[in-house]
């Protein structure tokens, strides 16, 4: 084996699954004798630089079996392989550490990824398989309660997660308000939730990337699966589109216990729809493109009067490119489309809002030589916001029509990281973003004396909105404000033996959209606003330091992280602030900070019949809003006050049992710190009314949160590979009736005229059955 030859070649090839053709995400691919390796991009790329000589090939992926293969290189070559997936058997590997577990010479740190297979063993509530709930089992991940639309990452708040969904922007990853989350499963390919140490290609958030990408569909034969369940059902269908060259994907879910109402002469009712697609074709070895798209829709309907219609509709044309044995590429263009409507037929009116993207980016892959690679790319996004717009149901309505004014913005970024090999033991990812945000003209831009929008009432107390002494009109093309910012990223892992090491992060990251809430979780009558004359751009530094150990060669793992977030800009809204159909938003709110810290802990068993994981999280998550000159009070005084979705404490337990071939059991347990509340201290009378008084903001909690699930999965024939399959999922959500507090409100009895707290519980205990089937 000619390995002190001085002349290198390169080794490239994408890696698919024999049985579909779908390329494969994250497949290790190693050559032993050089003590090197690669991963496969998203598109299954790679590509690795060799001496000439004779060499191993092995190439390893979670679910698949293994492939070991001799290679001699003398030019550069090619090598495209299938891999197929593994039988099933009690001593099978179920979660391996080549991809679940901790890649201890990797810089890449605070990244999750849960494979399809582990999400769809998780018991859940309803029985419906949900990505986000799954990731709530995590470290460092939690929500506002139950059904709370969204997730919370390292006490960051929902608006500051960047979720991506074949590239494309999703702005709410919820149906029904947080019950389920928009993505189906059953399509969904690979997923990876960074929490830190995030890498420059990402942008825009503060908080965490969720990116997710879909399934490219079956070219060498149709197959389809589904399942029904009890509130919900889902099928997807796939197939060549020209055998071994093309295929296409289509799935869609909906749900239909709102015709269990109508049976019982229920007026109301709620329901989701949604459909994912693929289209993808390979020109040739060098050339693919890839076509995708989501669709969804939220319907709640109240009595006939109250109609709330939303969702997302995303649509994403890519070209794949392979430049030369070095040099990957690819070209998206991407459409984003967030979609409010509310109709109020008893008022006589119909509400529309939404925001709209439309993003081209270019992304290259540089396979530089074995201790250097390289990832570089341009970005660039057009938003447009449609803050809201009344207008009449009919001639009869009393509503006269009323817009408030669209917002524009431009957003660009250029960006480099590379993953350097620095020595056998130390390994860094490094890079820097360069973001710039153009906020463009619009009709109506109001100007304040001072520059100050709000103003405060020292004699009250109190913060109000300041009345314009000049409004100004901008066309399209005009840039009223500009900002820029440099985003460094650094990753280092010191590997000080084979099976343990060191990391350490710092990421600094700019966030131009705000989600302006006064509600504990992202409903769809929040208000995004745009950075501009009177709001800044959110600023991150986050730094992290972690332990990371294989134990027993992977069968048991161990990853534990301390990490500290400062966010600069921060906004949050003045008590009494009016969110609802406000054109100056800038009126009512005020420039803060928010800061995060905190340990995480991730024990897993990785291999054999019983598997899972710990995950404990211990943090805090604080926001100080002070006021501006020395008389202001700000919000809480200027005192630091804890965020709607902190918690001290979050445990969670969770573990899978293969008891045989038909069946296995799944359970987890979660326990978690009260949320934070602000309770009423006191009242007084005015004119016989009842007012309360409250307390500083955030500084009460609700009781804790716990909660066991337990699921069963039942395949009747476990050794048929071919024609109609079929599984049965039973599970009990809160098995022990835990009526966790969703809420608590206080009144006054009726009765004794005393005052009196409520709880409101949205679950007790809820069993489940879905059946499931492929074909």
């Amino acid at each position: 084996m000619g390995i002190n030859a001085q002349e290198t070649y390169t080794l490239k090839g994408t890696i698919t699954n024999a049985s579909s053709n779908e390329t494969l995400i994250g497949v290790n691919v190693i050559i032993p004798e050089e003590q090197k390796g690669v991963v496969t991009n998203e598109y299954g790329f790679y590509s690795i630089k060799l001496p000439e000589g004779t060499y191993t090939l092995e190439i390893s992926y979670l679910g698949f079996q293994t492939i070991s293969e001799t290679i001699t290189i003398s030019e550069d070559t090619t090598f495209n392989t299938e891999m197929t997936e593994g039988s099933e058997s009690l001593d099978e590997v179920v979660i391996k550490s080549n991809n679940e577990g901790i890649n201890i010479k990797s810089p890449e740190m605070s990244v999750n990824k849960l494979s399809i297979n582990t999400i769809q063993k998780l018991p859940v509530v309803f029985g419906e398989v949900d990505i986000v709930k799954s990731l709530l089992l995590l470290p460092g991940v939690s929500n506002a309660g139950e059904g709370a639309s969204g997730f919370n990452v390292r006490g960051g708040a929902v608006d500051q997660n960047l979720i991506l969904l074949d590239e494309a922007t999703i702005f709410n990853s919820s149906h029904l308000f947080g019950f389920f989350s928009v993505f189906n499963p059953d399509a969904v390919k690979d997923l990876k939730l960074y929490k830190g140490g995030i890498p420059a290609k990402y942008g825009g958030r503060v908080s965490s990337v969720l990116d997710i990408y879909q399934r490219d569909g079956n070219s060498k034969e149709f197959k389809a699966q589904g399942g029904i369940g009890v509130i919900s059902s889902r099928l997807l269908a796939e197939g060549p589109i020209v055998k071994d060259k093309g295929s296409f994907l289509v799935a869609g879910r909906s749900s239909y216990a709102h015709l269990f109402l109508k049976l019982a002469d229920n007026p109301n009712s709620a329901y989701f729809y949604d459909l994912n697609t693929k289209l993808t074709y390979k020109l040739n070895d060098e050339n693919k493109l890839l076509f995708s798209g989501y669709f969804g829709r939220d319907v709640f309907d109240i009595n006939q009067n109250f109609l709330n219609t939303y969702g997302n509709s995303v649509f994403n044309l890519r070209w794949n490119h392979v430049v030369s044995d070095d040099i990957f590429t690819n070209l998206s263009l991407i459409y984003s489309d967030y979609y409010y409507g509310l109709t109020l037929n008893f008022v006589g009116f119909n509400w529309d809002s939404g925001i709209k993207n439309l993003n081209i980016k270019y992304d290259f892959n540089h396979y530089l030589n074995d201790t250097f690679q390289l990832e570089y790319g341009l970005h660039s996004t057009y938003h447009e916001f449609n803050p809201g717009e009344i207008a009449p149901i009919d001639e009869n309505s009393g509503i006269n029509f009323f817009k408030l004014t669209n917002k524009y913005a431009l957003e660009n970024a250029a960006y480099f990281s590379v993953e350097h090999n620095i020595s056998d033991k130390l390994t860094a990812e490094y890079g820097l973003r360069f973001s710039n945000f153009l906020r463009l003209g619009q009709e109506s831009l109001n100007e304040y004396e001072n520059d100050n929008p709000i103003i405060y009432n020292e004699a009250l107390d109190i913060y109000e909105e300041a009345q314009p002494v000049d409004q100004n009109s901008y066309s399209r093309s005009e840039v009223i404000k500009t900002y820029s910012n440099l985003e460094p990223r650094l990753a280092l892992a010191y590997n000080f033996s084979e099976n343990q090491s060191f990391k350490a992060s710092y990421n600094r990251m700019a966030q131009y959209l705000h989600l302006i809430s006064n509600t504990n979780s992202p409903t769809p009558l929040d208000v995004w606003a745009p950075s501009g004359p009177f709001i800044k751009p959110q600023i991150l530094d986050q730094y992290a330091l972690g332990y990371f150990r294989n134990i027993n060669d992977g069968k048991y793992s161990l990853e534990t992280e301390v990490f500290y977030k400062d966010i600069q800009n921060r906004i949050d809204y003045v008590n009494g602030a009016n969110l609802i159909a406000n054109d100056n938003i800038e009126t009512i709110i005020l420039n803060g900070r928010s800061r995060a810290y905190g340990l995480e802990l991730l024990a897993k068993k990785n291999e054999g019949r019983f598997t899972g994981w710990v995950a404990y999280t211990l943090s805090r998550s604080e926001q100080q809003t002070p006021g501006r000159t020395a008389v202001e009070s700000g919000i809480n005084n200027g005192k630091w006050y804890a965020t709607n979705y902190d918690k001290t404490h979050d445990i969670s337990l969770t573990a899978s049992y293969d008891y045989n071939k038909k069946w296995d059991f799944s359970a987890n347990f979660a326990f978690q710190t009260g949320l934070p509340v602000t309770y009423p201290m006191g009242q007084y009378d005015f004119n016989g009314i009842n007012v309360p008084v409250y307390g500083d903001r955030n500084s009460n909690r609700l009781p804790a949160y716990h909660r066991l699930d337990l699921s069963a999965t039942y395949i009747p024939k476990p050794n048929k590979k071919q024609g109609f399959q079929s599984s049965w999922n039973f599970g009990i959500y809160n098995v022990y009736n835990r009526k966790n507090a969703n809420s608590i409100s206080f009144r006054e009895n009726d009765d004794t005229g005393r005052n009196e707290s409520a709880k409101l519980s949205l679950f007790g205990i809820i069993p489940s059955i879905t059946y499931n089937f492929n074909f």
